[in-house]
Formats: C-alpha cells, sequence, structure tokens
C-alpha cells in the first residue's frame, strides 16, 4: 500500500474514531448490561484534535495525559524510551536500537525526557477537569502511532488509576505494532484484584481506523497535518469544558 492520506486532518479522523469508539461502547452495554463510563485522555499536543470529537460524540470528560520520548543521545529523532510526566518508565529494545549507553546515560537521557513531560503537563493541568477513573473506561488517544513507546508508557499511567478498562485509539499504526499493543492491553490488569483483572485483561482494547504497509510518518497519512501549537491545543479543553 502506498502512502497515501487517509485523512483530511486530525479532526476527520477523530470523528471516524469517534462513531467506532461508540459502536464498542454500546455493544458493551447489550452484552454486560452494564453502562460504561467514559474518560477521554489525550497525548498532547497533536492527540487533542483527534480526541475531541470523540469526547464530545460521547459527551464525557476530556483530559490530558502527557508522556514523550526519550531520545538517542546522539540522534533526537530516535526514541530508545518514553516517560511520562509522574516518571513512569518504558524502554525499547536496546539492541533493536543499537544503544550501548551506560546507566548514567540512560539516567540524563531520562530526565531530560521526564522534565519536558513535566514543563509540559504544567501548561495542561490548569485547564484539565477533574475526573474519577476508578471503575472508567478509559479512552487513550493519539494522532498515530510509530513506535507505540509514547502511548504504551501512557496506557501503563493509566492503569494505576485502577479503571474498569483503557481503550487504545489512534486513527493509524503499523500493523506489526498491533500485537505488541495488544499486549499491553492483555496484561494492564497488574495492579487490580484477581476478579478485576480477569474483567480487564478480556475487555481492554485497541482501535485502529488504518494499518498501512509500509509505514514511514504519521504525517503521509493526512492531508493537513500542522504541527499543534500547545495554545491551540487548550482550546480543545477549555472548549470542552463550556459544553
Amino acid at each position: 500500500m502506498t502512502d497515501a492520506p487517509f485523512f483530511l486532518n486530525r479532526t476527520q479522523a477523530g470523528e471516524r474514531l469517534a462513531e467506532i469508539i461508540q459502536a464498542n461502547l454500546r455493544q458493551q452495554l447489550i452484552e454486560s448490561g452494564v453502562e460504561p463510563i467514559p474518560i477521554v485522555y489525550a497525548l498532547p499536543r497533536g492527540g487533542l484534535p483527534v480526541a475531541a470529537p470523540i469526547a464530545d460524540l460521547l459527551n464525557c470528560p476530556l483530559t490530558v495525559l502527557v508522556a514523550k520520548k526519550i531520545s538517542h543521545p546522539s540522534n533526537p529523532e530516535l526514541a530508545i524510551g518514553a516517560v511520562t510526566a509522574s516518571g513512569l518508565v518504558l524502554w525499547a529494545n536496546e539492541k533493536l536500537f543499537n544503544f550501548r549507553g551506560n546507566s548514567r546515560q540512560r539516567q540524563v537521557v531520562m530526565e531530560i525526557a521526564i522534565n519536558k513531560a513535566k514543563s509540559l503537563e504544567s501548561q495542561f493541568l490548569p485547564f484539565c477537569p477533574q475526573v474519577n477513573p476508578q471503575g472508567a473506561t478509559l479512552i487513550l488517544v493519539d494522532d498515530g502511532i510509530a513506535t507505540g513507546m509514547t502511548i504504551a508508557v501512557a496506557a501503563k499511567a493509566l492503569n494505576l488509576l485502577a479503571p474498569a478498562q483503557i481503550f487504545i485509539c489512534s486513527p493509524v499504526a503499523p500493523p506489526q505494532l498491533l500485537p505488541w499493543l495488544q499486549n499491553w492491553c492483555d496484561n494492564s490488569g497488574d495492579n487490580c484484584d484477581r476478579n478485576q483483572q480477569k474483567l480487564i485483561s478480556k475487555q481492554n482494547r485497541i482501535i485502529v481506523l488504518e494499518t498501512p504497509e509500509p509505514f514511514h510518518s504519521v504525517s503521509n497519512f493526512y492531508a493537513e497535518f500542522p504541527q499543534i501549537q500547545t495554545s491551540e491545543a487548550l482550546k480543545y479543553l477549555q472548549q470542552r469544558s463550556q459544553k
């Protein structure tokens, strides 16, 4: 498959995702008799234009979870791991990325990433609503998945909040990443009691609209993919809070 655009822009991609997510939640209600309580978590900045239509359709809170890649010391574009603002860390396969750094180098690049995440989080938190994630369906959204590192560490952070389930959602991702991401979903109940863990393992899911191959860059699959500034991203939180 060629790298032809699948989506006009992030908003259109979010609208398409929203319909699929809503259908999943409705089916779950029919099957279980228990109505899910959704909360949408966007990975800022680019995840917010995708997440906003989802929160609008579901009529639920929209908030953020900040995660940043850990960059290779000699190649800033290469992710060797990812962190959240709270300090959770996920390292990539070192052999795969040919990173032979010592523990001190790892600590330095990790701290740089954590500080970036904290700085970004501090700009968004004042505009985020108060939510209760315990027992809720947490819908984690980004505008695309390339390496999977940031969305995986974000899912790891959401697991600590004792949700009923987590949806990992993106308009586009490489097909070879889906089994790895599904493994994150299937093993995400480590912090719950056994009964809850069985429920979570069964119901956690990945929702990805397109899985093109070859996969070179997320931006290739959008006709319009501008960089999202913080001020613009904040508007999505402000608009949702007024509805």
